[in-house]
């Protein structure tokens, strides 16, 4: 799988964010690192890289990526290696042994759900839910069509069914500006699409998706509340996976899922929907940092700790209180 957040379309986009990005590669591996900060100071991070063809070229990334960080003043390395010869049960003991560490939080999901369309489409449908199938089959005859676009001024339309959903179920969405940015950048370059759903030439539904040479990621969905129960979704979901198949894609990732053992994790209710396509999970080995300026990083860590152990002790302390 080509990972979205690794290719040339997301570089520029960083870039027009104002945000100094490199890309290196050397054999057998390459990366996209973007310059951020937190309280240790300056960071280098990698999502969902760097992308290497075996361990031996994992680890000439990393020597790069430290290089890189020294010259450029990081004090350490964020990585997220989901394609570095080694699986994700392996990862903990092949990373520690060269001197990462897990980071606080991590930055992508660590689980992901890929629908596989490399394939006959007819396969593909025969592994979504039948509800699935019959919505996208018969929701025409409500009035309903679909369409895609790639003109940056109909971002608006998701903007507007986001802020809904927000208001809603009280969730704070990326920023208008940055979503706008990217329809600004990726539309016109055809590595971002927006799929609409309308209903008697209205929008009722949109989603937002992210191609790369061989997967398609789907990125933001949002729909109008009024028309909720036609559930345009599900028809707009398949019509977004039927345009990659047809466009020779291989993947359409529908990002991270919550862990099977945890039913009350808060991404639980996206988890059923999108494994109602059919598909299979993937696991990543998560997000590592790697310290170069060592002190300064350690001195970073105690803080972090002793800034998380005093909340604890105010939470249990108002807890006490309350009884």
């Amino acid at each position: 799988m080509e990972y979205f957040l690794q290719s040339p379309q997301w570089a520029q986009f960083q870039r027009a964010l104002g945000r100094t990005v490199h890309e290196q590669s050397g054999p057998g591996w390459r990366f996209l690192a973007i310059e951020e900060s937190n309280p240790a100071g300056k960071l280098l991070y990698s999502p969902y890289g760097p992308v290497a063809e075996s361990l031996t070229a994992f680890d000439a990334a990393l020597a790069a990526l430290t290089d890189l960080a020294r010259a450029s003043g990081a004090v350490f390395v964020r990585v997220e290696p989901v394609t570095a010869g080694f699986t994700a049960a392996e990862a903990g003991t092949v990373l520690r042994s060269r001197g990462l560490q897990p980071a606080p939080v991590s930055q992508q999901p660590e689980l992901s759900w890929i629908v596989d369309v490399d394939r006959d489409f007819k396969d593909v449908l025969a592994d979504m839910k039948p509800a699935n199938r019959n919505l996208y089959r018969n929701i025409h005859k409500k009035g309903v069509t679909f369409r895609s676009s790639q003109d940056p001024a109909e971002i608006s339309i998701l903007l507007e069914f986001l802020h809904m959903t927000a208001a809603r179920n009280g969730f704070k969405p990326q920023s208008d500006e940055y979503l706008s940015q990217v329809a600004r950048s990726l539309m016109p370059a055809g590595a971002a699409t927006l799929f609409i759903a309308e209903l008697d030439g209205r929008p009722i539904a949109a989603a937002l998706a992210y191609d790369s040479a061989d997967t398609r990621t789907y990125a933001h969905a949002a729909l109008d509340d009024t028309h909720r129960k036609l559930s345009a979704g599900i028809p707009l979901l398949v019509t977004l996976i039927a345009d990659a198949q047809a466009k020779g894609l291989k993947h359409v990732d529908l990002w991270g899922v919550a862990p099977a053992d945890q039913p009350d994790h808060k991404w639980a209710g996206f988890t059923a929907f999108k494994k109602s396509f059919g598909g299979r999970e993937i696991a990543y080995p998560g997000t590592w940092d790697l310290p170069v300026r060592k002190v300064r990083y350690g001195s970073y860590q105690l803080a972090r700790k002793g800034a998380q152990l005093a909340r604890t002790l105010r939470a249990r302390s108002k807890a006490l209180a309350g009884r």
